[in-house]
């Protein structure tokens, strides 16, 4: 594996209806399993297991699924992001990590992840059936239809609730500060996932946001700053909130469009202490334009990638609360079945040589977000996480404290008043009212270039004077 050669699948299960936050390296499998001597001898232990539930069980079962439970087991006591792929699943991912879906993916929309062992909402997305019906993060989903979610994997819940579009899933929801579960009924879609969005602001302020780090996701972009350039731009805001991810090589081709050439933006390491470099490899020298950037707890991977690289050369000020903090990498290896292992190998470290696994990236200028009942999920929060190595950075500020809740009345079918939700969704997420954070970084701008038109004004006058 070299550089930026190498295929690197970041953040890859974000195409799953149910998505996990997480970092995927594509991998052709190890030639030669590291296995001990003791290994082998612990394993008489399973096989006896295996043996008295065949021979005694009061049910005949299928010894596949005795295998594949055990294996689902193992891994769930390494981390959150370390999983078990049937033949199906991997099938499926194969086929994505190809390209072939184009951002397309069948579902109701919503990232998940493990929270003190309960399936847990870490955001729904933007557009998707399950944010227009108001699942929030936090959420607890307690059943997937009728079945329960006790004991049920991540990866089982994300098949759980894939199906074809048009048929229906029913959650079963906790929510904190509500007394009775919530259900809602959502109707699956084909997911439309538009990685790019821009759009010029009050004060030729340019406006980029990036939903998720996709193959055409820097071509894109390329050709949004090249439109807003033309439209005079004198500032640009990038905004990365509720971005959980997506290809390393595709963040690696965002941040060198404003860091330089041959500007280290981030590196891997792993268990052995091997390391490799990701480089900008950009000809261009990128404009002297003012920049921020926006990110929340839901920024994640590869969007902490950008954000950091940007912030550790001094290319932009970013602006917003603490992010998620995602910052391991997993190899997807094939198996002999026709099922693939997804196993976090390393971490990933920012140019100034800082891991953000569990921590997060802190903002220059912290701002927060739209009041809200939810309490943000964050990688520290998840079941199992990885230990940090960084522990000068470990002092971080705790999850801000949510706005006190004000509660709906709910109708007797469960379903919410949706007046206040269907008016958000009017008036759209990326404008300026009501949105604190990209009011403050307008706000910014403004003043910049405000001081930068004095600068050339104030020089006149002291040559007048002199003369």
């Amino acid at each position: 594996m070299e550089g930026k050669a190498t295929k690197v699948k970041m953040g890859l299960t974000i195409v799953f209806v149910a998505t996990l936050v997480t970092g995927v390296l594509i991998g052709k499998g190890w030639d030669r399993a590291v296995m001990a001597t003791e290994t082998y001898e612990e394993l008489k232990t399973f096989t006896e297991v295996l043996a008295h539930i065949q021979k005694h069980y009061v049910e005949e079962v299928k010894t596949k699924d005795l295998v594949y439970g055990a294996i689902r087991g193992m891994l769930a006591t390494l981390d959150p992001h370390s999983a078990f792929m049937p033949p199906d699943i991997y099938k499926e991912v194969q086929v994505e990590t190809k390209g072939e879906t184009k951002g397309e993916f069948g579902g109701v929309g919503i990232q998940i992840g493990m929270k003190e062992n309960r399936l847990t909402v870490i955001a729904p997305i933007d557009g998707t059936p399950a944010e227009r019906a108001g699942v929030k993060p936090s959420d607890v989903i307690l059943k997937v239809n009728n079945e329960t979610t006790k004991d049920m994997t991540l990866m089982d819940a994300v098949q759980k609730m894939r199906g074809p579009k048009g048929t229906k899933v029913t959650l079963t929801i906790q929510r904190e500060a509500v007394s009775e579960p919530l259900v809602f009924v959502l109707t699956r879609e084909i997911i439309k996932i538009e990685s790019v969005k821009s759009k010029m602001l009050e004060g030729n302020i340019g406006y980029i946001r990036l939903t998720q780090f996709q193959d055409q996701t820097a071509k894109d972009m390329t050709g949004a700053l090249k439109k807003l350039r033309e439209q005079k731009m004198q500032s640009l805001i990038l905004d990365l909130r509720n971005n959980p991810g997506g290809l390393l090589t595709a963040a690696i081709d965002v941040s060198e469009q404003f860091v330089g050439l041959n500007r280290l933006i981030v590196y891997i390491k792993t268990r052995e202490g091997r390391k490799d470099n990701y480089e900008s490899h950009i000809k261009d020298q990128p404009e002297d334009y003012p920049m921020i950037i926006l990110v929340n707890e839901g920024s994640a991977s590869a969007s902490e990638i950008v954000a950091r690289a940007l912030q550790d050369w001094g290319s932009s000020v970013v602006v917003g609360v603490q992010t998620f903090g995602k910052g391991s990498v997993q190899t997807i290896l094939p198996l002999g079945d026709g099922s693939g292992l997804r196993l976090t190998t390393a971490k990933y470290y920012t140019p100034k040589g800082r891991s953000i696994h569990g921590i997060g990236i802190s903002p220059d200028i912290t701002v927060k977000g739209k009041p809200t009942t939810a309490v943000p999920i964050r990688e520290r929060d998840l079941d199992k996480n990885l230990r940090d190595s960084n522990k000068e950075e470990m002092a971080i500020p705790p999850s801000p404290a949510p706005e006190p809740p004000a509660i709906k009345p709910e109708s007797k079918d469960g379903k919410k008043d949706r007046d206040v939700k269907s008016k958000e969704t009017k008036e759209g997420k990326e404008g300026e009212e009501d949105d604190p954070q990209l009011q403050k970084a307008t706000d910014l701008l403004k003043s910049w270039m405000i001081f930068k038109e004095l600068r050339p004004a104030q020089r006149e006058t002291h040559v007048e004077k002199a003369m």
